[in-house]
């Protein structure tokens, strides 16, 4: 399959999908061709945008910090609500320590954040 190779190109299949999805609608037969340009051509952006705006997960940090302001807490809150003191946590959400693994658990279920952020996989 092509692929897109410039930001020009990207901007004409983008306008040519914006054209086919405003001339086509729930009605319109499977076999259209205009649908099967329409797959073709979000493959190709969808391609093309994975590798020009990759999305990268979240820092454990700055996860940590999130539900911090989601629950307007401390760090000392947090700190006991975790079961750890408050200069470890300090220390994760610095970015200056990793979590011990029983720690990374239960960050994990009490702060419900994803286990690949908490062990920074992925």
């Amino acid at each position: 399959m092509a692929l897109i190779k410039n930001e020009q190109q990207y901007k004409a299949m983008m306008a040519r999908i914006d054209e086919i999805f405003f001339a086509t609608d729930e009605d319109t037969s499977p076999y259209d061709p205009r649908l099967q340009e329409l797959d073709i051509l979000t493959q190709l952006v969808e391609e093309y945008e994975k590798e020009m705006f990759p999305i990268t997960a979240p820092s454990l940090s700055e996860t940590m910090s999130e539900r911090l302001a989601e629950n307007n807490w401390s760090q000392k809150e947090m700190a006991e609500k975790l079961g750890m003191t408050a200069p470890r946590l300090s220390a994760i959400l610095s970015g200056k320590a990793n979590p011990t693994f029983e720690q990374a658990r239960t960050i994990s279920s009490r702060l419900h954040i994803d286990p690949a952020i908490v062990l920074a996989l992925g």
